[in-house]
């Protein structure tokens, strides 16, 4: 099909790696097709509420190492349950899906790319189910999507976290402290796993496994006793104690986002070990650090990728579909195969036995 005008928007949590997937839609949409290209602004919002601009080649300059996305983004803007406060400062939910079709007809796009994770996509699904054209490109720092090997965003978030554990394990070893270091993983742990094999971590504790705490004392004892008075933790934010639930910092019914805000489960193990042992220790939260600054070269090459080929897919009439990484190649899913499922480190995974074949704790 021939491609005149074609929208995108960035949804969900930001992550390093964005604006190379607009600089590449942006782009090779005018070079290649010689579209014109609409940015929605603030992920669905800008849909819901007609917020948009168009983007050109010299808006792309200079963007490619940039952290964020131009465009904006919310993590709570779902056209179909879209949350608000109204006069009397009561949360209401409200449909504007509706209202959201009539804008995307009246800007007369042939295609709009969905830039986000599993939220964003799943959004995205629900507007190809009522006939627009819709394509995701994969977003996420916690690289738990099926149907791709690998989010952009993700290997930079573990690098991210790689640093702090190479500062934390000077200061630690230097003082003789525990330090923990509380990493983003709501579900999946592939941050905390890979993170913590990269930065010689001496515990890692995931989503995927629940802890027994006296593993853990177990591998710190050991340490302790063959002359290492220092151990790196690293726990995932949504890791949960054997028996118990993951801890969470905020309630979802006060929330715009409407799901639980998990946090604290660094400082909560920081707490149990501090009653059980005779060393120091300090809890780091890395948090949001994580999803910002300038993305490494793979998330750039995967985010360039991404985007020229969910163009091509566009000119080629392939919607509701996700350009996904697979075997090195870049390859179509359909959108309706990923809705809802989160891919989490497998517990007997090739990964999970490095970690432990090199006396990694996992915490069972």
């Amino acid at each position: 099909m021939s491609l005149k005008r074609i929208g995108i928007l960035t949804g969900g949590g930001d992550c390093s790696g964005l604006n190379a997937v607009i600089r590449a839609v942006t782009r090779s949409a005018i070079i290649k097709y010689e579209a014109e290209v609409i940015g929605i602004e603030e992920g669905f919002e800008g849909l819901i509420f007609d917020r948009h601009r168009k983007l050109t080649i010299a808006d792309t300059k200079d963007i490619l190492p940039l952290g964020g996305t131009i465009l904006g983004t919310t993590n709570k803007g779902d056209p179909f349950e879209y949350r608000e406060f109204d006069k009397e400062g009561s949360l209401t939910t409200k449909d504007y899906s509706q209202q959201s079709i009539e804008n995307f007809k009246r800007l007369e796009l042939d295609c709009l790319f969905v830039v986000g994770g599993d939220g964003t996509l799943q959004i995205g699904y629900r507007f190809f189910q009522k006939g627009l054209p819709m394509i995701g490109i994969p977003k996420t720092i916690d690289n738990d999507l099926v149907g791709t090997d690998y989010t952009f965003g993700y290997q930079t978030a573990v690098q991210v976290a790689c640093d702090a554990l190479d500062r934390l394990q000077t200061t630690g070893e230097s003082h003789h402290r525990i330090m923990i270091l509380e990493v983003m993983g709501r579900e999946a742990g592939w941050i905390g796993l890979e993170a913590g094999i990269s930065g010689g971590a001496h515990v890692i504790l995931i989503p995927e496994i629940p802890y027994d705490l006296e593993k853990v004392l177990e591998k710190i004892h050991l340490r302790k006793e063959g002359g290492s008075p220092f151990s790196l933790i690293v726990v995932a934010e949504g890791a949960k104690e054997v028996g118990k639930e993951a801890i969470t910092s905020e309630a979802a019914s006060t929330r715009l986002q409407g799901v639980v805000q998990l946090g604290g489960v660094g400082n909560y193990i920081a707490n149990q070990l501090s009653d059980r042992i005779n060393l120091e220790v300090r809890c780091t939260v890395l948090g949001h650090t994580q999803r910002g600054g300038t993305p490494l070269a793979f998330d750039r090459v995967l985010g360039t990728r991404l985007g020229t080929r969910a163009v091509e897919a566009a000119a080629e009439g392939e919607f509701g579909i996700m350009v996904a990484l697979k075997a090195q190649e870049i390859v179509l899913v359909p959108l309706e195969s990923l809705a809802g499922i989160v891919r989490q480190v497998p517990v007997n995974s090739q990964l999970v036995g490095t970690a432990e074949s090199i006396g990694i704790c996992l915490g069972r």
